[in-house]
Parts: C-alpha cells; sequence; structure tokens
C-alpha cells in the first residue's frame, strides 16, 4: 500500500519523512514514537494521520489502534472525518461505528480496528483504561491532559507498538514540552519541526497573510512555531491611534449585544455594529456594584440591556452574547422573550488568539465612549512565570469582547453555531 496515493497536492519533503519513517529499517529500530510540532497550517495533521493508518494496516494487522483528540467532536470534525474518507478514496474499506466511536479499516486480507477517544480533562483518563493497543495518535497532544496521554501509552502493550504527536506549541514549561520534545533522543522519539513552508498546499500570498495576522508572542507561536511563554499585556498589538475612532451614525448592517455577567464584580457589555467588513463597538454599559455601593437585581441588569439596545428596535439585535455561567440572568432575558440569547463561547485561549487575530486585521473599532473596554486594553496581562492564564482583574469588558468575537467567528462557519443557539420567539 502506497500512502501518497490519491494525494490532492504534492508532499514536501518534512511531510515525506512523516509518511515513510517506518518504512525505513534503520529509523524503525531506532524510534518508538514521532513528534510533530511547529506553526499553525503547517500540514502536519494530515500525514500524520495517514501514515499511523498506514503503518497499523502494515504493520500490526489484527490489532486494536486509537485516535486521541481534545473532544470527540473536534477528532471526527479535525483528523478523523476527512482521514477516513481519505483513505475510501485509496481504496480502503472504511466501515465506521458512530454510536461505539471506532472504525474497522479493510485493506485487502488486513484490518485494524480505531477507536476515537477525547482527551478533555482529567477524567477522560478512565475511558481508556482496559484497552489493549498497538499504537496511539494524540492529535493536539499539548491541549491534552498528561493524565489521559499517560494513560493511553500505558494501554500499548503491543509487541512493536507506536506512539505518534501532533501539536501546535504551547508555553515552554508545558509537561510535553518538557518531557517529550526536550527529551526525544532519551524517549526515542523521531522530532520533527513543521513551519508554514512545509505545506506545499499553502501558497506564499496565503503564508504572507498569516504573517500579517499574528504580532508579538502570537506571531512566535503561531507562525514560527516555538514554545514560547506569555508575558506582559495581552494584547500588545491594539493601539488607540489605530483602533479608536468615533463610530458615527450608519446604517448598521449587523448588531450584536455582548455581555459579562457580575453581581459583586463590574457587569460590563458592549453593542456592536457591522459596517462594510469591519465591527465598531458603538458603546458600552457598565455597571460597578463595588464602586457603587449597592448591587443591581437580574431586573434591573436587562433595563440596562434596553438602554444600551437605544434607538435601535430589538428585531434589529441579532443575538446578545451572555457568559454561559450566567444562568440567572440568562432566564432573566429569556423570561421577556425579546432579544435572541446565545450562550457565549467561553474557550479562553481560543478566544484570545482570534480577538489578537482581529486586532492585527484591523477588524475591530472602538469609539472613544467606550472607555471601560479601552482602559482595559492597558491592564490586561498574562499571570507571572510563563502561565497561559490571564490575571483575573480588569478584564470584564476583555472577557464580553471575547465573547463577542467568538460569536461571529462561530457564525462566518457554515451551520457553526446552530447547535449552540438558544432561541425565543418575540411577541
Amino acid at each position: 500500500m502506497s500512502s501518497h496515493a490519491a494525494a490532492p497536492v504534492r508532499w514536501s519533503e518534512k511531510q515525506r519523512q512523516v509518511l515513510g519513517w517506518w518504512r525505513t529499517p534503520e529509523l524503525r529500530r531506532r524510534y518508538d514514537a514521532i513528534i510533530c510540532d511547529g506553526a499553525v497550517r503547517s500540514g502536519k495533521t494530515t500525514c500524520t494521520g495517514l501514515s499511523f493508518l498506514a503503518w497499523a494496516l502494515c504493520c500490526q494487522p489484527g490489532q486494536d489502534i486509537a485516535l486521541c483528540g481534545k473532544t470527540i467532536r473536534s477528532l471526527r470534525r479535525n483528523l478523523a472525518g476527512p482521514l477516513f474518507e481519505r483513505m475510501r478514496r485509496m481504496g480502503i474499506d472504511c466501515r465506521e461505528r458512530f454510536s461505539e466511536n471506532y472504525a474497522d479499516l479493510t485493506w485487502g486480507s488486513r484490518s485494524v480496528r480505531v477507536y476515537l477517544f477525547g482527551g478533555r480533562d482529567e477524567s477522560s483518563a478512565s475511558l481508556i483504561q482496559g484497552m489493549t493497543l498497538a499504537g496511539v495518535l494524540f492529535d493536539e497532544v499539548a491541549l491534552m491532559p498528561r493524565s489521559f496521554v499517560e494513560q493511553a501509552l500505558a494501554r500499548c502493550s503491543v509487541e512493536g507498538a507506536t506512539f505518534w504527536f501532533s501539536c501546535n506549541p504551547e508555553h515552554p514549561e508545558h509537561w510535553f514540552y518538557k518531557e517529550w520534545i526536550q527529551k526525544a533522543e532519551e524517549r526515542r522519539a523521531l522530532y520533527l519541526h513543521f513551519t508554514m513552508q512545509d505545506n506545499p498546499a499553502l501558497s506564499p500570498q496565503v503564508i504572507r497573510r498569516y504573517e500579517r495576522m499574528y504580532t508579538g508572542r502570537f506571531y512566535e507561536r503561531f507562525v514560527l512555531g516555538e514554545w514560547t511563554a506569555p508575558e506582559g499585556q495581552i494584547y500588545d498589538m491594539f493601539s488607540a491611534e489605530r483602533h479608536v475612532a468615533p463610530a458615527g451614525n450608519r446604517d448598521w448592517q449587523r448588531l450584536v449585544i455582548s455581555c459579562d455577567y457580575g453581581t459583586v464584580n463590574p457587569m460590563s457589555m458592549g453593542l456592536w455594529g457591522l459596517w462594510d467588513g469591519v465591527w465598531h463597538r458603538l458603546r458600552e454599559s457598565w455597571y460597578d456594584a463595588r464602586a457603587e455601593g449597592s448591587r443591581r437585581t437580574d431586573e434591573q441588569h436587562y433595563e440596562a440591556l434596553c438602554r444600551l439596545a437605544g434607538e435601535f428596535p430589538p428585531e434589529r439585535i441579532e443575538a446578545v452574547v451572555i457568559d454561559p455561567s450566567a444562568a440567572s440572568f440568562i432566564e432573566c432575558v429569556e423570561s421577556h422573550r425579546v432579544f435572541r440569547v446565545v450562550r457565549a463561547d467561553n474557550r479562553v485561549r481560543e478566544g484570545i488568539a482570534a480577538v489578537s487575530r482581529w486586532l492585527a486585521e484591523g477588524k475591530l473599532f472602538f469609539d472613544p465612549g467606550c472607555d471601560q473596554c479601552i482602559r482595559e486594553f492597558s491592564l490586561y496581562r498574562w499571570e507571572d512565570g510563563g502561565s497561559e492564564r490571564p490575571v483575573k482583574e480588569q478584564d470584564h469588558a476583555m472577557d464580553d469582547l471575547r465573547y463577542f468575537v467568538m460569536y461571529c467567528e462561530q457564525e462566518e462557519k457554515p451551520g457553526g453555531f446552530c447547535a449552540a443557539r438558544v432561541e425565543r420567539t418575540r411577541r
């Protein structure tokens, strides 16, 4: 079987190394694992998955193997679904059992069973206990808890079992970087670092576009593929000269409200308008119970939401995107049956990366009257010590900004937010 069959694009030299390393006797004797890390969109995921399945069919027929991702859903979307379809085009019979999270691959007289696992959190390790595996591939291993990864590795007790890892970089104190990448030779792992130039599917124009999208540490991590620690100001690409301008009066094409809920902590809401491909924060609502000396009820917060919508009829506001943990306020807004509520996507790292990209691309502007949001840009910082966590202070407008951008990112994907919407018929 050729791993090169039915390829829509040519393979780069780095990709060919991934596809064929296990067929080279010297490398196969030397290594028990392969690690592929590097920049986003660098072409490592597809070739790693193809090589893993081809290796299993050729070297471990009749055995069970595992594909692991952050979640089953993301694994199916990003790797397993496209990979199985590609295997079918190569003439390999692939029969998926969606309800049981496995697929049977057959090539001639050879077959393997491929189990799918999600390594979301520490409890995920129990899902894979008791398995006996001949190999495992971890897609985006840096996003998985160490306990899950080590439990899966412990299941690989078949003679000749091999480990496969792919990921984008995180911070240099990350356990996988310290225990596997820095100890690759000790772990008998072939380590290959990918850049965007290693993906022949990317044109020079697309690569330059990605290079313009990021600055600072995000550029080092996403474009150069380096394991760098965040430090200092999170949105260092923000500048008042570039991003602050009067919104003016326009016939806004879309209107959205974002909300970070607070009772003791500040309640931050922003009204956003789209014009000519650029989103403007038109105005904001801010209430700090500590500073005011009294708390607002959810009904009072709802009244503030209505004032924020102002002259725009409720039907012009396509969504009110609310912190998903704000159950009581969501219930309050829904009970009025005026605005459509969307529970926000609260993934922090992904949200920060998206906001950074939008700022770099010039897709966000802020009216000078949005002084709380503008103020927090200079105060929103990473925790000390190379942590991936923002300091949980002066972050309320930054949170509602993040909810808004993640909502728009999902809306731009076909069908991306359908399951997450919570709609109510307006009176």
